[in-house]
């Protein structure tokens, strides 16, 4: 028997290591810089001094300061997925319970960002991104329709990409308002799960 060779994927060097941690720290100095003085305030040069690097520095990693948000959304977006992945996988998990774990994991990533969601929400609208990205959420809870159109658990009339976007809409809508009232004036997750209640209603078979 000829055992197979394993291709090793290449460790990571020194350099890219430093890099990555340069990466990191202007990263965080940003988020925190947002949080305490809002995006608009917040200039590069407070940035770079915070994460004690040169400015020019500051555009090696990123080339506008709009790109820290474009990094944000991304990290929560790959957050998302993973925390949906194993359930996702399970077969047994009805279409309902799972778009209620969705609701939930979203709410979840912005309770655990209380300090700083609401800043970074203000500063993703601000730089027009509900606009311009992707509808990666609406594509989550189309494809979770879709699933229970074919287990049969959601009526086969219902247009599955229509649902998602209502979804998310609602979604955007609840976290725009619990970024004005503030965490502690407002159950993300309860509001997300009762809108939730009220979709079911007319989609369920």
């Amino acid at each position: 028997m000829v055992e197979e060779e394993v291709e090793e994927a290449p460790a990571i060097g020194r350099r890219e290591r430093n890099k990555q941690r340069v990466r990191e720290r202007i990263y965080a100095s940003a988020i925190s810089l947002f949080a305490e003085e809002g995006y608009d305030q917040a200039t590069v040069d407070a940035i770079a001094d915070r994460a004690d690097v040169a400015r020019g520095t500051f555009f090696n990693y990123f080339q506008h300061k709009e790109d820290i948000i474009n990094a944000w959304e991304e990290r929560r977006g790959a957050k998302l997925r993973t925390r949906l992945e194993e359930s996702l996988s399970s077969k047994e998990m009805s279409a309902a319970l799972l778009m209620r774990m969705c609701l939930s994991i979203l709410a979840e990533l912005n309770e655990e960002e209380r300090d700083v969601a609401p800043a970074l929400v203000t500063a993703w609208v601000k730089t027009g991104k509900p606009i311009l990205a992707e509808p990666h959420i609406a594509a989550i809870f189309t494809e979770l329709v879709e699933r229970g159109q074919r287990r049969g658990e959601i009526r086969a009339d219902v247009e599955a990409e229509r649902v998602g976007n209502l979804l998310r809409d609602a979604y955007l809508g609840i976290l725009f308002r619990w970024s004005r009232v503030g965490p502690s004036g407002m159950d993300i997750d309860q509001e997300l799960q009762y809108v939730l209640k009220i979709c079911l209603r007319g989609i369920l078979a």
